[in-house]
């Protein structure tokens, strides 16, 4: 089995980047772009975008997202496109929003630029746009044709985005290394196509580094709004380390649990990444990782204000059945990474896991 590393053909991370968008695009082509964009960026930023194509003399069709990124919205998308003018697909806001985009180049087959505003996934730089049902359910994985021909980071803004955005992303990132480890011991086939590298696996482990020297000043300087050193690397690490790193070395139980708690109406208000950090924490104690290590992630996660108990994910007196719902769902969706585990996992352990990390978070012993 071949090692295989999927990365986008360029990374740009800096201030100031939104402005220069039309620049980037006309690097990629001389047609215009179908940008597909977050409800707020539009609305603040969405003359200087404008702008950046016009003075380029790139045509540029904005469409506002909205809803999910559902296989429903993306086939809309397509059928609206003008293959005669539209050269580049532009996705510019959040995970959703540039899961979309990823999905509607995938269908139309044309370049996709991708644009970032918060730092909430590791969605920007990964082979993999996730489909949600128009209810927001856990829909399916879509593997893409290829990586994401142009990633555009602007810190200004992620660092301008509510905080808690910012934390989630480091939720996100936490689950990467010890996905990737797990995958590497059980020799999983990514989503590659093929199995982990060395490269890939240190790429998940700095991230995890980045995230514990780092994460705490980050977060405090962007809820200043300050752009610094911390910030930067956070960024990076939440959106390129986190996205090579994961795509690259694997999933495992973290986001497997995720996409079954996905499952649950309690908790739909609860971002991607801070249900996978929670699920990280399943995943660390489903493994019987060393009490430092666990102690450790929670400690992180206390610091970041990420959940470490159910109550903090919505789901404080839920009955076990409810929660067994997910579990089961975790290990049965089609194509779940818990299959990535070098072990077999089943619901049950699962959850007994949750209802222990539950018990941890909230300072008992489990």
């Amino acid at each position: 089995m071949p090692q295989i590393i999927y990365s986008p053909s360029k990374y740009i991370q800096g201030s100031g980047e939104i402005a220069r968008l039309g620049s980037y695009c006309l690097q990629m082509g001389d047609k215009g772009a179908y940008a597909i964009v977050d409800p707020y960026i539009l609305s603040r930023y969405g003359q200087e975008i404008k702008d950046g194509f016009a003075a380029q003399q790139l045509p540029l069709m904005l469409r506002e997202f909205q809803g999910e990124c559902s296989l429903v919205q993306v086939e809309q998308m397509v059928a609206e496109l003008d293959r005669g003018q539209v050269g580049t697909i532009v996705g510019i806001g959040g995970g959703k929003t540039l899961d979309t985009a990823k999905a509607v180049s995938h269908f139309a087959n044309l370049p996709v630029m991708l644009v970032p505003t918060v730092a909430s996934t590791d969605a920007p730089c990964s082979t993999l746009a996730v489909l949600y049902s128009e209810s927001g359910a856990f829909d399916r994985y879509l593997p893409l044709r290829r990586s994401p021909d142009l990633v555009v980071a602007d810190v200004a803004i992620i660092a301008g985005a509510p905080v808690r955005l910012l934390a989630a992303g480091m939720g996100d990132a936490l689950s990467t290394y010890y996905e990737a480890r797990a995958c590497s011991r059980s020799g999983a086939v990514t989503s590659t196509g093929g199995t982990g590298s060395l490269a890939a696996l240190a790429l998940a482990r700095t991230c995890l580094d980045t995230l514990l020297a780092d994460g705490q000043q980050a977060l405090k300087d962007a809820g200043e709004g300050l752009v610094t050193a911390a910030v930067h690397h956070i960024v990076e690490a939440n959106i390129y380390l986190s996205g090579i790193g994961f795509e690259s070395g694997g999933l495992a139980a973290a986001h497997a649990i995720h996409n079954g708690l996905t499952l649950l109406e309690e908790c739909k208000h609860v971002l991607h990444g801070e249900k996978v950090a929670f699920a990280t924490l399943v995943q660390l104690i489903l493994e019987g990782a060393e009490e430092t290590e666990i102690a450790r992630a929670v400690e992180f996660c206390w610091m970041a204000g990420l959940p470490v108990t159910l109550a903090a994910m919505g789901l404080a007196g839920v009955e076990q059945d409810r929660l067994l719902l997910a579990a089961e769902a975790s290990c049965n969706l089609e194509n779940s990474p818990m299959s990535n585990m070098p072990f077999a996992v089943t619901p049950q352990q699962v959850l007994k896991a949750m209802l222990d990390a539950d018990k941890r978070g909230a300072g008992g012993v489990a």
